[in-house]
């Protein structure tokens, strides 16, 4: 574990680095807005960029940054991002405004219990969600992160979500998008494995930028208010109270967050300070599996051989293929 001390040191040294621009897709509740708040707490002049669905909860969020640090900026961009195409308007408003992005935090996504819900352009919404509008942000901000690194500011790439589920299990290559075989395990394995094959090789590719997939553990997000319908009614006390136990309080959760998105010891190939064991078992690789409390987590034969096998490249083909049917074509996959 990475000592609590560590962390708020690492962060508090934040003040004497550059305004951020930084992006939280998810941003108004939950690990986005925990996050948001040491970002705002620790930065001097951050332009915070908020995602999300709602102008109630934004506009009460964007009064709490701006009463945690009045020297922030903060800027709220409403879409439904469970759609690509209104991803990519999303990002289309940020490279208008931004010529270059220091930070991409993503923890948008929700957590049910009923069976696959097809959004209109052919993808599971919670798939969706989890890996498709994710990934569709890195592939249009990549060029503003690039520019960052380049001026040898922090050029990071954070996706919360659950890397673990990836290093155990397999996905199925033979239907990615889950069209045929979707399950809430299966959803959670191909979110998780894609999401870890994806910034292996992004990590190869843009050695100037960093991407780290981190476990948040047990925090009060709001993401599951609607899970419990598929439930039985004494299912939800018992996991409740037991959730409760294992909890990360807010703040902490931010701040350990915060320090996933900033320290040099999860930074990119090209970046400067002593680094940790990267995804692929290469210290400083660019890419990063960590859990809640700042450790690395274990490489597996499972994730091994599917690196050794090049499984990386049937998720980037299909992953563009979803891209280009969707976003290029405005059709349906």
């Amino acid at each position: 574990m990475v000592a609590l001390s560590t962390v708020r040191t690492s962060n508090t040294s934040l003040s004497t680095h550059p305004p951020p621009v930084a992006i939280f897709v998810g941003g108004t509740s939950g690990i986005g807005l925990y996050t948001a708040r040491e970002l705002a707490r620790n930065t001097t002049s951050p332009h915070i960029y908020l995602i999300g669905r709602s102008q109630t909860s934004a506009t009460s969020v964007i009064a709490e940054l701006k009463a945690i640090n009045p020297s922030s900026q903060v800027s709220f961009i409403q879409k439904d991002i469970s759609l690509l195409r209104n991803v990519d308007d999303a990002c289309a408003e940020i490279k208008r405004n931004e010529k270059s992005v220091n930070l991409l935090f993503m923890t948008c996504g929700y957590f049910v219990f009923t069976g696959r819900s097809e959004t209109p352009e052919g993808l599971d919404k919670k798939f969706s969600l989890h890996y498709y509008a994710r990934m569709r942000f890195v592939d249009q901000l990549q060029p503003l992160l690039t520019a960052a690194s380049t001026q040898n500011q922090l050029s990071r790439v954070v996706a919360v979500l659950d890397p673990n589920q990836g290093l155990r299990f397999v996905p199925n290559f033979a239907d990615l998008s889950l069209k045929t075989t979707f399950s809430l395990r299966n959803c959670a394995t191909h979110a998780s494995a894609m999401t870890n094959l994806t910034f292996a090789r992004l990590a190869s590719e843009n050695k100037g930028t960093a991407y780290v997939h981190a476990f948040p553990s047990f925090v009060e997000t709001g993401a599951g208010r609607d899970a419990w319908g598929g439930l039985a009614v004494l299912g939800k006390p018992i996991a409740w109270a037991i959730s409760k136990i294992m909890e990360v309080k807010p703040q902490e959760s931010g701040e350990r967050h915060l320090y996933a998105a900033t320290s040099a010891a999860f930074g990119a190939q090209d970046g400067e300070g002593e680094k940790v064991l990267g995804s692929d078992g290469v210290v400083g690789s660019g890419s990063y599996l960590v859990n809640w409390n700042g450790d690395i987590l274990a490489d597996t034969a499972r994730a091994k051989a599917m690196r050794e096998e090049g499984k990386g490249d049937l998720v980037r083909e299909h992953t563009e293929d979803v891209f280009r049917r969707i976003c290029e074509e405005g059709g349906k996959y």
